[in-house]
């Protein structure tokens, strides 16, 4: 299991909800693993190829582009779902499993989520 992973903390609740949602999500290259990672400042977002352990496509608020955007969080998570969504299209990948690393699917997670959709990718 990973670290962090025992007792009552909210990091340790995150990574149980993680662990358990690991067994049952699973990327393969017709359909990769869409990862969301975030951080208090920051989110970061890959497509995942499990099969071949390769990222496909990735983005993050911590790029330049990104750096340039105004908004508050969830508006740079949403544009960030959108980036990520247009990168992925452009390298073939048309439907994502979503993974939202033991967050909870509300805020940024969801903006996200709603930023790919909008993007053109299929969850």
């Amino acid at each position: 299991m990973a670290l962090g992973v025992r007792g009552k903390s909210k990091s340790a609740a995150r990574g149980r909800r993680h662990a358990r949602l690991r067994k049952k999500v699973e990327g393969t290259e017709l359909r990769p693993r869409l990862v969301v990672t975030r951080s208090a400042r920051h989110v970061f977002v890959q497509v995942v190829d499990d099969s071949r352990g390769h990222t496909v496509a990735s983005a993050s608020t911590l790029e330049a582009d990104m750096r340039a955007f105004d908004g508050d969080k969830t508006a740079k998570s949403r544009k960030v779902g959108e980036l990520v969504a247009e990168r992925a299209k452009a390298a073939g990948v048309e439907s994502v499993v979503f993974d939202r690393g033991g967050n909870r699917y509300a805020g940024r997670v969801a903006a996200i989520a709603e930023g790919a959709r909008e993007g053109g990718l299929s969850l």
